[in-house]
């Protein structure tokens, strides 16, 4: 325990917070990667409602509790580096409120789809999931690649740009390569859940996208470093992490053909990590790069919370994320199968619930 009691502990914590919160995020996009891709998969794969319907149901029981994992990476930061939060949510408030829209537009599509009887209004909802899904699919890689590239940043912590200054040509490359990573992920992991006709139009659907995949992984990651030499970044610029994203990234083509779809998703998922870990290593110490000037940008040491909140912090870590880690393995284990459209029950519309309340003949698909 002497790092929580020691003056040189504090400056140990404030390092652990910064990579606890990098795994909080790497956890969130890896699993929240394959929601995202199915949700922006759904009208191009389902070619009939009962199609869309087992599409929807492969994600229904895990959706919700991986968004938990931004939650709890939103929470760590505003408990741990406070002012990281508050200038990333403030500067980035415009961007950060269309994604958290989307997350409701799409949150409430799931529910209502299947509400009413009606092939327009079902069309409607599917219409919400693929923006809910893919706009912050796109949005998080532009989020992060600004987070590492810099943003105008003044003496007080202030961003003082606006929406449009984060939409710069890296950016944008951040973002297409976040979407097409995630929608890969998401098609593989059609081809695992799924039966039937599904699997193979999923499996052609990766083929497609992870050559192109592979290729965008390399721009990005080839311009991330290049943008650490051009600036003179102190931060760390590590070899083996990026070399190897871009390794399975590459691998996944290959796999797909050969039909390997689990180890194909554990490459696109190794991919999305691994791309992640190395914006945080070229970050730290910094949390926030100023653009203006290299003196103006956030780093844990002048952002962080005191040394007793970190410590409080890393015990209460400690005792409860073996018991999420647990329950969401469970929650896995118990969804694990395929589904198919012979494991869709009935819809039943509210009227016919109060018309037929325990169980008998009800109308719908």
């Amino acid at each position: 325990m002497e790092i929580l009691s020691t003056p040189t502990g504090y400056w140990h914590l404030q390092t652990l917070w910064f990579g606890l919160i990098g795994i909080l995020w790497i956890g969130y996009l890896v699993l929240e990667g394959f929601d995202f891709g199915v949700g922006t998969l759904l009208p191009f794969l389902g070619r009939d409602d009962t199609e869309r319907r087992v599409i929807v149901n492969t994600i229904g029981p895990v959706w919700d509790g991986n968004e938990v994992w931004l939650l709890t990476a939103g929470g760590a930061t505003f408990a741990a580096f406070p002012g990281w939060y508050a200038s990333l949510f403030s500067g980035f408030y415009l961007a950060l409120f269309l994604i958290l829209l989307a997350l409701i537009v799409r949150g409430v599509a799931f529910e209502y789809r299947g509400k009413h009887d009606s092939v327009r209004w079902k069309a409607w909802w599917d219409r919400a999931i693929f923006v809910g899904s893919a706009l912050p699919a796109l949005l998080w890689g532009v989020a992060f690649a600004n987070i590492v590239h810099g943003v105008p940043l003044n003496a007080k912590g202030d961003v003082t740009g606006n929406l449009f200054d984060l939409l710069h040509p890296y950016a944008l490359v951040a973002g297409l390569t976040s979407l097409a990573v995630f929608t890969t992920h998401g098609a593989i992991y059609l081809s695992l859940k799924t039966k039937g006709d599904l699997v193979e139009r999923s499996r052609a659907v990766a083929r497609r996208l992870s050559l192109a995949t592979a290729v965008l992984v390399f721009v990005f990651l080839l311009w991330t470093y290049l943008n650490a030499v051009s600036a003179h970044d102190k931060g760390i610029v590590p070899g083996v992490i990026p070399l190897s994203a871009l390794g399975v990234a590459i691998a996944v083509p290959f796999l797909v053909r050969a039909g390997r779809d689990g180890l194909a998703f554990t490459s696109t998922a190794l991919t999305i990590g691994l791309t992640t870990a190395t914006i945080f290593l070229n970050l730290y110490p910094r949390v926030l790069v100023s653009s203006t000037s290299s003196d103006f940008s956030l780093t844990v040491w002048n952002t962080s919370s005191s040394h007793y909140t970190l410590a409080v912090m890393t015990v209460v870590a400690l005792l409860m994320t073996p018991v999420v880690l647990l329950y969401q393995g469970w929650t896995y284990y118990v969804f694990r199968h395929r589904v198919g459209g012979d494991d869709l029950a009935p819809l039943r519309n509210p009227i016919d619930l109060l018309a037929h309340p325990k169980g008998e003949p009800a109308t719908g698909d």
